[in-house]
């Protein structure tokens, strides 16, 4: 069931006027079991505020009471996928050496509370070091079709990273062709066999010797940023696999900004999180000798 608000108006109250044939308990029940979304997103207050266009959706689906996780916590979920934002250390998948500690391991203990035989499913990964968004997805059908056509559904993908030194320019493009060499370091490869990839980069802050970066994916090569940033000079703060000259609390990379096509519905979702602070905070505790800079709004670039 899909419904538009004409109106500003509390969640609640609006869900009352359009489904007058149900029981207000049963109406609140939706909200519960995490049944209701405004323009994509769960809402489970009573009080969620609405304006005039947002879009109210209700699901067959009963999802259950949520994840409580502290490396990781749900953004958005149906029947179909599940977005999540995890923390640095968190591993999307299971090694050799670690099978439990990851984002697909809590995911198919929490599908499985509500449903023993649920699975889940992955469609891109972030590294252990990265934070941020990442999607999973419930079944098979769902995973391929990603898999067919991951750059026509995925319509945007952007990062934050706090950078060492200053970037080429303010804006630019790193087209570079990557490989993996047999310690499993990704590189630029000059002679030309890499695989193309392409990152596209937008300066937001710059420090004393740090600089904090927006950077779009238009490829998806396993770790394209990081190498991307130490071919041009200016590695990540942290990643000293990549060529920082320091250690750091963690490696400054965090997948911010996700937007997709839905598998079934087609319209298209857009998730996004704050810049962490700590990221602000590394570049402008180098930049207290200068002017303080602007107010960071990422936009499309």
């Amino acid at each position: 069931m899909e419904y538009t608000a004409d109106r500003e108006c509390a969640l609640l109250a609006f869900l009352f006027e359009k489904m007058k044939d149900r029981s207000r308990t049963t109406v609140k029940s939706y909200l519960t079991h995490r049944q209701v979304s405004v323009n994509g997103r769960t809402a489970t207050r009573h009080d969620t505020p609405l304006r005039a266009g947002d879009r109210v959706e209700i699901t067959r689906e009963h999802i259950g009471p949520g994840l409580h996780h502290p490396l990781m916590r749900i953004v958005f979920e149906d029947g179909h996928l599940i977005v999540i934002d995890k923390r640095n250390g968190l591993l999307s998948m299971a090694t050799d050496r670690e099978k439990e500690k990851t984002a697909y391991h809590i995911l198919t203990e929490y599908v499985r509370r509500t449903d023993p035989s649920g699975r889940i499913f992955t469609v891109h990964r972030l590294d252990r070091e990265t934070s941020g968004l990442m999607l999973f997805v419930r079944n098979e059908r769902v995973k391929e079709a990603f898999k067919q056509d991951w750059k026509g559904m995925v319509t945007d993908r952007r990062y934050i990273a706090v950078v060492e030194g200053r970037m080429p320019r303010r804006e630019g493009v790193i087209d570079a062709p990557l490989s993996e060499n047999q310690n499993y370091k990704v590189y630029v490869d000059r002679s030309g066999a890499g695989r193309e990839s392409v990152t596209r980069y937008r300066v937001l802050r710059e420090g004393g010797q740090r600089s904090l970066v927006e950077l779009k994916l238009d490829t998806g090569r396993k770790n394209q940023i990081r190498a991307h940033l130490e071919y041009i000079g200016c590695p990540i703060l942290g990643d000293r696999k990549y060529g920082a000259s320091a250690d750091a609390e963690r490696v400054y990379l965090h997948a911010f900004k996700l937007a997709f096509l839905h598998p079934a519905t087609g319209r298209e979702l857009s998730f996004s999180t704050r810049i962490p602070r700590q990221f602000e905070e590394a570049v402008s505790g180098e930049a207290k000798k200068t002017a303080p800079g602007p107010k960071i709004t990422p936009q499309k670039f």
